[in-house]
């Protein structure tokens, strides 16, 4: 064990081997009957048996805030000098896409002891995970285990089944794709992207695609109230090219996110960015306008002009987690100078008397639907 390295007691999910107690003496008695054996007259349950879920495991030492994304309790430790370092592309299941530093991509399994400690999170290795894996001899395909996770920055993530699902890490940047028409642009979903963005210190940057389909005066209100908070806004066409020059040295060199609800042309406008990326897109339904799952699963692209980019599923919900409801003000930057200038010192910006905030969506300072975004989001309307 390196001098580094300590031993921490981490709590690991139920295991899935069969229970020390058996519970199961009625279909026993029916299937073989208890006539040949002694009768038990107790049973004990050992300390260290299967039922124990604390367990001991030496972890690497490292801040406490380096596993928090990670949601871990500790970072074991492996084996550096047998391992590679990698970048996982893609995860179908249990196998992880990981590329290595020569480029060559491995198919990998997990560690066990990562799959099994407790964590509030879905999935324990995620698309843009930097990760250390073991390569295992293969005869016919390239395979190895994922031995480590490193520590994360920039992940976007959502509330699912009342767990965190991380959707992406180590990103420098989300461009949030939404529609002018089929589907119809939904700014409360934005907005959500938003605030999740804010909180994980990640820039967003608003795209508008489609607009080919409509007036784009029609869109100036939209474009304007969010570029004067300080968001950047492009207007695109994947149809027509528009807008793609710009959206190309914008992800030039950088590490970006693809994120927004199904049919809104996300992998349409990436081919267009870049065609040697070829990705599989699909059509609108006319009778609901929403769109169909051509993307199945988060995948890391590199870009031939530089950066790389990952390509998401579309998003038809999208529930903030870990986001307490007086935390969401913090993430709207035009309602922030207002909070100071309320009445009460605890005023939720929602109900109360002489409150700066309702007054500036009333004189028209704050846009009202940003305000009442807010409202719904903090869960005070």
């Amino acid at each position: 064990m390196s001098p580094k390295n300590q031993k921490v007691r981490v709590e690991f999910r139920k295991n899935r081997l069969e229970r020390t107690r058996v519970k199961d003496w009625t279909q026993q008695y029916k299937d073989h009957g208890f006539e040949q054996e002694a009768p038990v007259l107790e049973e004990r349950i050992s300390g260290k048996g299967e039922l124990v879920r604390r367990r001991t495991v030496i972890a690497a030492e490292v801040e406490p805030s380096q596993t928090e994304d990670l949601g871990f309790a500790a970072l074991p430790a492996c084996d550096t000098t047998t391992c590679q370092k990698g970048r996982v592309l893609r995860v179908h299941g249990l196998v992880s896409f990981v590329e290595n530093e020569q480029g060559d991509i491995y198919q990998c399994t997990t560690r066990r002891v990562l799959r099994t400690m407790t964590t509030d999170q879905r999935h324990v290795v995620v698309t843009g995970d930097h990760v250390l894996f073991r390569p295992v001899p293969h005869h016919k395909r390239l395979e190895g285990a994922i031995e480590r996770i490193e520590p994360r920055t920039g992940a976007i993530s959502r509330r699912s089944k009342n767990r965190k699902q991380l959707i992406v890490t180590n990103v420098d940047q989300i461009l949030i794709i939404t529609s002018a028409a089929e589907p119809v642009l939904k700014p409360n979903l934005i907005d959500r992207f938003l605030v999740s963005a804010e909180r994980s210190g990640i820039k967003p940057i608003i795209c508008i695609n489609k607009i080919d389909l409509v007036d784009p005066a029609t869109l100036q209100p939209i474009i304007g109230v969010y570029s004067q908070i300080g968001y950047k806004v492009i207007p695109l066409s994947a149809t027509t090219g528009f807008g793609i020059g710009r959206l190309r040295r914008v992800v030039q060199d950088r590490e970006s996110v693809v994120c927004g609800q199904s049919g809104v042309g996300k992998s349409s406008l990436l081919n267009v960015l870049d065609p040697a990326l070829n990705l599989r897109i699909g059509e609108i339904s006319l009778e609901n306008q929403k769109g169909k799952h051509t993307t199945t699963t988060a995948e890391l692209l590199k870009l031939s002009f530089g950066g790389y980019v990952i390509d998401t599923p579309g998003i038809r919900e999208f529930a903030l987690w870990d986001i307490i409801p007086e935390e969401v003000l913090a993430f709207y930057p035009e309602l922030v100078p207002y909070e100071n200038q309320c009445r009460f010192p605890d005023c939720t910006h929602s109900f109360e008397s002489d409150c700066a905030v309702k007054n500036a969506a009333a004189d028209g300072r704050i846009d009202m639907r940003r305000y009442e975004s807010y409202l719904s989001l903090s869960g005070r309307n």
